[in-house]
């Protein structure tokens, strides 16, 4: 099964599954001068749709697993839940099943800890791939793809 794994943010960390192989990288969605919150939807939907072409010719993704969004109120908030929200209607659109995951129990899963800190996470990265990732973004999602396999069974 092929799984797309995310951490939704500006700066959105993406791990995929595709035939047993195992990439992963950050996507930067930030808005420009005098840009609309919408426009950086707009660029995060074409992503989405545009990660299709990861997969072998009639394939899609089985699965999207995705970083629960925060509230903490404010544009960080709006930003957070609205990119969730198109996730969720990605999924719906090529016939995957979705799952949000919580940050305490991605830290738990990834760590031992639920309170595990952003270096924490990225030193787990490090330990299980040998490399170091781009930034933290790019390791929660390594962990949300790790927890959808142990989970579907992949």
């Amino acid at each position: 099964m092929n799984i797309l794994a995310l951490d939704c943010a500006t700066k959105t960390g993406w791990a995929t599954l595709v035939d047993g192989i195992i990439t992963t990288g950050t996507q930067d969605f930030s808005k420009r001068r005098g840009e609309s919150n919408g426009m950086l939807f707009l660029r995060f939907n074409k992503w989405l749709h545009d990660m299709k072409n990861m997969l072998p010719s009639g394939e899609t993704f089985g699965v999207v697993y995705y970083e629960k969004a925060h509230h903490r109120g404010g544009a960080a908030t709006e930003i957070g839940v609205g990119l969730a929200t198109r996730v969720m209607e990605y999924a719906t659109s090529i016939g995957a099943e979705y799952m949000g995951v919580a940050t305490g129990s991605l830290k738990k899963f990834a760590t031992g800890s639920g309170g595990a800190s952003k270096d924490d996470m990225m030193a787990a990265f490090e330990k299980a791939t040998g490399r170091k990732p781009i930034d933290d973004n790019e390791a929660d999602a390594y962990w949300i793809l790790r927890l959808a396999m142990q989970e579907v069974g992949a």
